[in-house]
Formats: C-alpha cells, structure tokens, sequence
C-alpha cells in the first residue's frame, strides 16, 4: 500500500439526475480505467451495470471503482512534484427510495463531491443528501453541474447552499461564459482562466488571462474567498488586513483544505460533466482539499469486555477493524460483503471475528471492486475500502475484527419503510424459491423488511417507496426466476401515545408445582423530547428507577425485553408502536415463582393493558413533495393537492416554471405521477421523498382500524 496520504476515500451524492454516474464515468475517463465514455441515456455508464439500471437511466445501487490521479501537473502533463493519488470513489443513487444506499457509503467514505444542477440548484434530495453527509461529519466539495444547460447560473446555486443547506460555501471559480457559450472557468486562487479543449474530450485545457469583462468581479470574488478562509487562519488575517496580496497561492490553499476538513466552508466549483469541462479541477480539488485516512478523527470503537471506548488509527500496524457496509450476491462468487478498512491488516485467507454473531470466519478472497467486476488481491490496509469472500452469515453494519482485539464499531442509521405490499408466489414451485430470493434480497437491502401478516397468512415486503417494491419484483424474477402475484400498495402506518399514565401489572400463575408471579409498577407513555433529540433512531426509552431491590436486578432486563417486544404490534391496528417511554420504579417478586420469563410476560401483559389507557393514536407517513410546472398548470397541481389532504408549503419561480412545495400524506400519494401527467399535459415533474410521521385525521384511522379488524374477523 502507497502513503495513506495520497489516500482519498469519496462519493458523489445528489438529487435524481443531477449528473452523478456521468461525472463518475468522466472520472474513470481521464484516470484511464475506460478508454470510451459511456453514457447514461445510452445505458452505456460503468457504474450502472445492473439491468434494471440500464433500461430506467437511474441508479439504483452504490457502485464502488478505484482508480488513480496524477497531481499536481502542469497542462495535464506530470513533473518532479507530481505525485499518484489513489481513489475509492462510491457513485450514490439519487433516487430517494435507494436512500440507505447513500446512507450506508456515507458511513464508510472520508469526503463526498456534492452535485447540483446549475439549472435547478438545491433540491429536495440535495437536502436529504447533505443531512446524512452532516450526521456523519462528511466534509465535502459543491461541484455544480450541467454549466451548458438553459438557464445555468452558478452564483445562484451557490446562494441557494448557503441559504438552503445553512452552509458556508465559498466558490473557488466563475464560470467563463454560460449555457451554449459555457467554455472554462476563471481560477480565483490563481486568477488565470482555463479554458478546455474539446477535440481531445476535455483531456487537455489552455490557461489564459482572466477575461476583461470579468477583471472586476473575479477580483471581488477572490476578496471574498481570502476573507472566508483568512476567518480560519490567524496568521492570515494579519496578513490579509495588512495586504492581501501578500497571502501566497499555497497558504489559501492550505487554508481551503483546513477548513473544508474542520466542515467550516464547502468549496463550490461548476463545470458540465457531460459536455467533459470541469472534472479535471474538481479531482485536483479532491486530492488538495478532501481528507485522506490519516486527516480524520481516529475511529472510536466500544470495547465489549470492558463497555470503554477504544480508539482504532488508521495505521496498518494496529489490530484490525473494518466495518461491512454493503452485502452483495453475485452469481459468480456469491456472497460479497464490501468493508471499510479502518485499521490493521488483513491478508486473503485469514480469520476475522464477527462481532454481532460472535463468530470467527474465514475470508477466503479478498477484492478491490470496480463496479460489478472484481479483481483479487493479497491483502488489504488500513483506510482502504474493499470487498471479501467466505462468509457464512453477515449483516450491513457488522464489526469484523481481530479475535485477539476485540471492539465493535457505530453502525448505521437504517430509515423505516413507510410502504408495503404483500406477494405471494405464482405456482406450488414457485414456494421455496421466493423464500429463498426475498432472504437473498433483505440480506442485501437493510430498508427492505418481510414479516407474515398473522391474519391472512400472507407475506408483506416493506419498503421505502413504490419504485423500490417495484424494483425488488422485477429483481425476484430476473434474479431468480420467481414469478409473483403482489397485492396493492399499503400505507405503513404506526402507533403512538399521547398520555403517559401509571400502570400496577400482576402476573399469578399456579399450575400445580412451581408458579409464575411478577409483579411491576410503572410509568408508561410517550418517549421525552429531549431523548429523542440525543438519541437519533431509538424508538424506546427505558428508565429503571427501581430502588431497595423491590425487584431483583437480574430481572430487569427481562421486563425491558418484554416491553420492547410488544412495540411491534399496537392496540389500535396492530402497527408497530414509536417513540414510547416506560419507567419502571417499583413492584414485588416470589422467591420461589418468580423468574425472568414471569416478568418478561408481565411486562408484555403490561403493556397490552397500559397501552389501551395512554390515548394511543394511529400515525401516518408524510412525504416532501416538490412539483414543478409550467405556469398555466398552476391552479390545477395546487388544487390536485389540495384535493390529497396536502399543506401548501410554498412556490417559487424557476426558469420559467413554478415550484410547489408541499407536505402530504402517503396514502393520498399512490398513482400521482400519472395523475399529475394528464393535468399538465406531461409537462410537471415532481420529486417526493418522506418527511415524518404524523397522527391520522380520526376519520382515516377509523377507517384503518376498520379494515384491519374487519380483515380479521373474515379471516376467523
């Protein structure tokens, strides 16, 4: 393994069609990994290789390809200071239905280039893009795209991040002419113009002199870039305050590149990757500005024979520790786990530890992964990121380490699916196989969830929109040769309390011999704010106030088990229960009948009779929706959503289109893009991602509650 300073682990993340898996198939151009670009709308992308991504146009699955960049050079060409930069670069879907897929890279990766569209700036999932790069304290360079389109303004967009995204972003380039006269970009840290040739795909650039009619408002904008990062640096500011023409291109640099670490400013560029301009200075800005291994905060572990955190540095001498992040089934290998390597070394053929099944296994090949094809290797290091093969059980988000260190790293946040379906198979020989391909499928994709509905015996598959559930069909066929029957979609709704109230649960069993008693007084009801603040994902807030030993204390976790297995079925429909709070403070026990299983079924008796009392309430799930039309649509869209029980949130104008933004729930939400295509004559767009959970006007959960219990009784 080269320096871990010439190291750069990134992805590329932004809304639907923005131009990632082209900006990535550019990258892989002028690394030459590929001698001819493929295109999307061709279904000719590197990183677009499964089926169903060829034929829609869309990501679908993050795909990982590694390759190197000389830098600096001078016009392209290498020098005595050019140095190899090695890259692991994951390309992200955009679609916000493949969302745990960004989510789970951005885990693993060290920097992320965020694109925007130069014509529609920040969008809805730019936003659910930079909150998943904020919660893992991703730094990250703006590259907005698609310069030569109609309507192009890069200040705009750079505005939009900073009012939008609350970012500092601070641009780093003007462009040199816009839409079809889009020819090169202004340098504000050299200020010389750059300017590329387009007979050789953008390979090779001309350096010119900043234009004349741009003298004035590169000069203004380049104050504004020494002011932002002389803010970071002290020794700066004394300079900039006594000449700012003193500060030397290398200290901005250094600057730019400490502070977009530290995620005090977001570097913004502009370029169009289609059109081959601007990818370039991006992957120069990749290797000045974007952290390798070594520049992160070393990764914190917990050590579980001690419960105290331990620190892992990014150092091939250290025991070994990788997170799996990504499993994949090939036809060829199977199973391929992808794993972020934080620590140590790990040679093919050697024994890892399982931290979550508690296992040792084998991993008999290891690989560096580009896009679908792998390519073997002996060994794999710190801070790099590979695949491996030979495990018999593995989940994403497992801690594989070494045996003799054990430490089990932070996993991921999953989102909950909000949609479900129930399938079932088409012909008797079609039975075994789908149980084989959905375990394939839930093994590979953590946002898909199957359980049996207990009434009618089917099976349900959860999911985080209709184009996934849709996706994960055609997979089971294509795959696996399963053909299905699906049912209609249904909203996944939740329950919840309003009312925290003080509950006393007996349990008295006597069968002849050893009974059963337990006895709990508790606190029960909605989970507080401030720990859901702090505890991101958690839906369950247990407080053990038991004092005087009431309750032995071997017993407790016992009751919190029962009560946690209970948030699965509610009251109300039988849907999962969120955010509930149970205080536990006091009780009785028998010193003869009384036993873990006694107080796990009391608890579970517990929480079917406290629920009843605490105002349980169905929730339902709210999407974001984004519509954009021409003017003359305007009344009909806003009507149409009214119509859908939605809450207008605001419009804007875009290039000549309006932008409507609204909350709405899910349920009203299944067919609209074909709704929407007949009032607008095929013109509107819309986008829709989820927002959050919500209680159910009581007509609708009547109705819900209604169907469910009327399902049942039908069923008996």
């Amino acid at each position: 393994m080269a320096d871990l300073r010439l190291q750069r682990n990134f992805g590329i993340a932004a809304h639907i069609d923005a131009g990632k898996t082209t900006t990535t198939e550019r990258i892989l151009r002028y690394t030459g990994m590929i001698h001819k670009i493929g295109e999307v709308h061709d279904g000719g992308a590197t990183t677009d290789w499964m089926e169903q991504e060829k034929e829609r146009g869309i990501t679908i699955t993050s795909a990982a390809v590694s390759c190197q960049w000389q830098f600096p050079t001078v016009n392209g060409k290498a020098d005595a200071n050019t140095k190899k930069y090695y890259f692991n670069i994951i390309d992200t879907p955009g679609h916000v239905d493949f969302t745990v897929e960004v989510e789970r890279s951005m885990r693993v990766l060290d920097g992320l280039i965020a694109l925007f569209s130069a014509v529609d700036g920040v969008e809805p999932q730019s936003e659910t893009v930079w909150r998943q790069a904020n919660r893992y304290k991703v730094p990250r360079i703006g590259f907005v795209n698609k310069m030569d389109r109609s309507g192009a303004d890069f200040l705009n967009v750079v505005k939009q991040v900073k009012e939008m995204l609350g970012a500092k972003a601070v641009p780093l380039q003007l462009p040199i002419g816009a839409e079809d006269d889009f020819k090169g970009v202004v340098d504000l840290i050299t200020m010389k113009g750059v300017i590329w040739d387009m007979a050789t795909e953008g390979m090779t650039f001309t350096t010119i002199p900043v234009p004349d009619d741009m003298k004035e408002e590169a000069e203004e904008w380049r104050a504004q870039l020494i002011e932002a990062v002389a803010e970071y640096d002290d020794k700066l500011m004394e300079k900039f305050f006594d000449d700012p023409n003193s500060i030397s291109e290398a200290e901005v640099h250094e600057a730019i590149r400490k502070a977009t670490i530290d995620l005090s400013i977001v570097p913004m560029m502009c370029g169009s990757s289609f059109k081959n301009k601007g990818v370039q200075t991006a992957l120069d800005a990749v290797c000045r500005y974007l952290p390798s291994p070594v520049d992160i905060e070393d990764t914190v572990g917990v050590n579980p024979e001690t419960g105290e955190n331990e620190v892992r540095k990014a150092d091939p001498k250290a025991p070994f520790a990788a997170l799996a992040f990504k499993i994949m089934t090939d036809p060829f290998v199977g199973r391929l786990a992808f794993f972020r390597c934080y620590s140590g070394h790990l040679d093919a053929g050697s024994y890892v530890k399982n931290m979550r099944s508690g296992k040792n296994e084998r991993i008999s090949r290891i690989m560096k992964m580009f896009a679908n094809k792998q390519n073997p290797i002996d060994f794999i290091e710190a801070g790099d990121i590979g695949a491996a093969v030979g495990f018999k059980e593995i989940k994403t988000g497992d801690t594989l380490c070494d045996e003799n260190h054990p430490i089990v790293l932070e996993n991921m946040f999953i989102p909950e699916p909000v949609i479900a379906i129930a399938v079932e198979p088409k012909t008797q020989a079609d039975v075994d196989k789908m149980g084989m391909a959905i375990a394939k499928l839930v093994e590979e994709d953590p946002t898909l969830r199957v359980n049996t509905d207990e009434d009618t015996g089917q099976t349900i598959l959860r999911g985080m929109g209709e184009l996934h559930l849709e996706i994960i069909i055609d997979r089971m066929r294509r795959e696996f040769k399963v053909e299905v029957n699906q049912g209609a979609p249904q909203v996944a709704y939740k329950e919840a309390f309003r009312k925290t109230i003080e509950h006393r649960e007996v349990l008295k069993k006597q069968s002849g011999g050893r009974g059963k008693f337990a006895d709990i007084i508790f606190e029960f009801g909605p989970a507080d704010e401030e720990w859901l603040k702090t505890n991101e994902g958690e839906q369950f807030q247990f407080v053990n106030d038991i004092f005087g030993g009431s309750i032995p204390r071997e017993f407790v976790p016992a009751i919190q088990k029962g009560f946690q297995a209970s948030m699965g079925t509610g009251v109300l429909a039988n849907y999962p229960v969120e955010n509930m709070k149970v205080r536990v403070f006091d009780g009785s026990f028998h010193a003869v009948d009384s036993d873990s299983m006694s107080f796990e079924l009391c608890a579970k008796q517990g929480f079917r009779e406290a629920a009843r009392k605490a105002q349980p309430v169905l929730l339902e799930p709210i999407m974001k929706v984004e519509v954009i039309t021409p003017d003359q649509y305007m009344g009909d869209v806003t009507g149409d959503l009214n119509r859908r029980r939605g809450m207008l949130e605001g419009m804007d104008s875009r290039n000549n289109a309006q932008v409507i933004k609204a909350k709405v729930p899910l349920s009203e939400m299944f067919g609209y893009v074909t709704q929407l295509r007949s009032l607008s004559s095929g013109r509107a767009t819309s986008t829709m991602e989820f927002s959050h959970y919500s209680p159910a006007p009581n007509n609708i959960a009547e109705e819900v509650i209604a169907k469910v219990k009327g399902k049942a009784k039908v069923e008996d």
